[in-house]
């Protein structure tokens, strides 16, 4: 497929989809598809809250219909999306609440995809997955409702998202992306449309669930670091020796692992390690270092909240109806992000001592916060 024949489709306008979007539509029609009107106004207003992209970078690109060469147009209207020749889906793929794989959204996706899908296509999923869910969740998604045929009448690669929310050093193109294919000749174009835009560069993995597992352990792979720092800091606390000290110490040695503690949220590093242990137990093995970092991970709201308690008793002040502020609510600093945070694990352990609490986060949407945290 020629470059100058290259329609493409971005599925999902969030912390993912909306930066990549604005970056294909510097070379090609791009058209940004979500089922959120409230969103879609907003980004042709040319304005984006999640503030990954810039106001004047996003007014740059923003066009008012569907661009014959390039630009991005952003809908919620099925039809402005089906002349379109690559779908991205870059939708988020959360847990429920006894943290199992929700795959709804990319079902829905796949699904909207499918209404649409023509023969030649190509539908890459960037969402954080386990190995097996775009071929064997997804594709027959896309064969149901379009009733056309994987790898003879369309065909499917996979690029995970390696985003950092609020990171403005380590934006989309700046990052090396891992990229797949159904078959060679489609990793091979896929790779080649991302080369378009990554200038950090490629790599074109052996098959789309390697490229899947090597997303979902890279995030693993800090959650399991995050946590064995926190275990530290629960074990130094007792001993009465500062962490920070004996982690800068340690660090001088230059393979030393400089990862520190605290609390881990997010829609990415608190949820993926479970996408591992769900599929990791279908094949019938138990996974203990993964389960064991999240449950330690998860731990650390509690244990912070208990220590302020502590801190306070130990200092003869009174801890019912003690006036307490949070500074921060977001999952992480400088992002406005408020998805899985756990900072709320502490505000819910404060709660139960009656203390007057007070949160500020400037960053926050506080009617976001309300609706999803009732804080």
């Amino acid at each position: 497929m020629a470059d100058n024949n290259i329609r493409i489709a971005v599925i999902g306008l969030g912390y993912v989809g909306l930066p990549l979007a604005a970056e294909f539509a510097k070379k090609f029609p791009t058209i940004g598809f979500d089922i959120n009107q409230k969103r879609i106004s907003e980004l042709q207003s040319g304005k984006d809250n999640t503030l990954e992209v810039a106001d004047e970078e996003l007014q740059a690109v923003i066009v008012s219909s569907s661009p014959a060469d390039k630009g991005l147009y952003c809908t919620n209207k099925l039809e402005d999306i089906a002349d379109c020749n690559y779908y991205i889906v870059t939708v988020p793929t959360p847990v429920d609440k006894y943290n199992r794989p929700d795959l709804t959204p990319l079902y829905k996706a796949s699904e909207t995809v499918g209404k649409v899908l023509a023969k030649g296509d190509i539908v890459v999923y960037e969402s954080t997955v386990y190995p097996g869910v775009t071929e064997d969740e997804c594709v027959p998604v896309l064969e149901k409702i379009s009733g056309l045929k994987f790898n003879t009448d369309f065909y499917c690669g996979y690029s995970p998202e390696r985003i950092n929310p609020g990171d403005k050093n380590h934006t989309v193109t700046k990052i090396k992306k891992v990229t797949s294919g159904s078959t060679d000749d489609v990793a091979e174009k896929v790779d080649s449309l991302y080369r378009t835009i990554i200038t950090a560069g490629t790599h074109k993995a052996s098959g789309i669930k390697v490229a899947e597992a090597a997303k979902v352990i890279e995030n693993a792979q800090r959650d399991i670091n995050i946590a064995f720092v926190n275990e530290l800091a629960k074990i130094f606390n007792r001993m009465g020796i500062d962490t920070s000290d004996v982690l800068a110490a340690a660090g001088t040695k230059w393979n030393f692992l400089p990862f520190k503690p605290g609390l881990v949220g997010g829609h990415c590093i608190g949820v993926d390690p479970y996408y591992l242990a769900q599929k990791a137990q279908e094949v019938g093995y138990h996974p203990e270092i993964i389960l064991a970092g999240r449950r330690l991970n998860d731990s650390m709201g509690g244990y912070i909240a208990n220590e302020v308690v502590k801190q306070m008793i130990k200092r003869d002040m009174p801890v019912k109806d003690a006036k307490i502020l949070v500074l921060g609510i977001t999952f992480k600093e400088n992002c406005p992000d408020v998805r899985n945070t756990r900072v709320v694990d502490i505000i819910a352990e404060l709660q139960s001592y009656d203390v007057a609490l007070t949160v500020y986060d400037p960053w926050a949407n506080a009617d976001e916060v309300m609706h999803e945290y009732g804080v």
